[in-house]
């Protein structure tokens, strides 16, 4: 009588990809099951995915966010009506809302040296990191005039340049949520630009990107801030002219 064969005993030897998966959040060394993923890789992948999907989707509560700031805040809106709209026309995004822009009109008698805008963007980052890397700046910028904060719904970095015409404000610092990937579904940017005004072009820019708990740390990320803030008052610039020449504040 033939006797069955003895199971296979379990491979026992090290995986050659953990130290490298260690390292990077990247998806790598997955292996394979037949011609597709192993089915934890694969359910891995579809939660990611769905995260992201939600993160796109999902709305900030500006209510809440105007009640726990300590300071001044004006909620805004930009000409893109709601979500699916604004994911299909940019260009409405980088416009205030007519009500809006009547609100910020006479706002401002005297210019301010900077307006600090928190906007939703492409996910929900802002509701999380957008209040602890106010507070991880602020305190280094005594001596700076402030706009009220202004929180934009619907809005993309564009809209900064508006807003930060009609408030007569030297800079615009706009916090927004960045487009989710497949590893980071809640990473929050920066975009610095200097004499904001409709016409700016992305060139004319400073980023700040990947805040998030597994990216820099609002205090990371508040002294680039701070340090490009003031490089940008002194040169009276921002974009490819201004360079990010230390990772911690220089001398203003």
């Amino acid at each position: 009588m033939t006797q069955p064969p003895a199971d296979k005993p379990p491979d026992t030897s090290p995986d050659p990809w953990a130290r490298f998966r260690a390292a990077t959040r990247a998806r790598i060394g997955l292996g394979r099951s037949g011609d597709g993923l192993p089915t934890k890789a694969l359910l891995e992948f579809q939660a990611a995915h769905a995260r992201a999907r939600d993160a796109v989707h999902g709305a900030v509560d500006f209510d809440a966010l105007a009640v726990q700031l300590d300071r001044p805040a004006i909620q805004l809106h930009s000409a893109a009506p709601d979500r699916d709209i604004y994911l299909r026309r940019p260009d409405l995004g980088r416009r205030l809302d007519a009500a809006s822009r009547e609100r910020l009109a006479g706002l401002m008698s005297d210019p301010v040296d900077v307006v600090f805008i928190i906007g939703d963007g492409l996910s929900t980052a802002v509701q999380q990191h957008a209040l602890p890397l106010l507070d991880a700046c602020l305190p280094d910028l005594p001596d700076w005039k402030l706009a009220p904060i202004i929180l934009a719904g619907q809005a993309r970095v564009g809209l900064g340049d508006e807003i930060g015409a009609a408030l007569k404000a030297a800079l615009s610092v706009m916090l927004i949520g960045e487009r989710p990937g497949l590893s980071v579904a809640d990473s929050m940017g920066i975009y610095l630009t200097w004499n904001p005004k409709p016409g700016v072009t992305d060139a004319e820019r400073n980023c700040i990107s990947n805040i998030h708990a597994d990216g820099l740390t609002y205090r990371e990320a508040g002294e680039r801030l701070v340090w490009l803030m003031k490089q940008a008052r002194r040169r009276r610039l921002s974009g490819v002219g201004l360079k990010d020449e230390a990772a911690l504040p220089g001398p203003e």
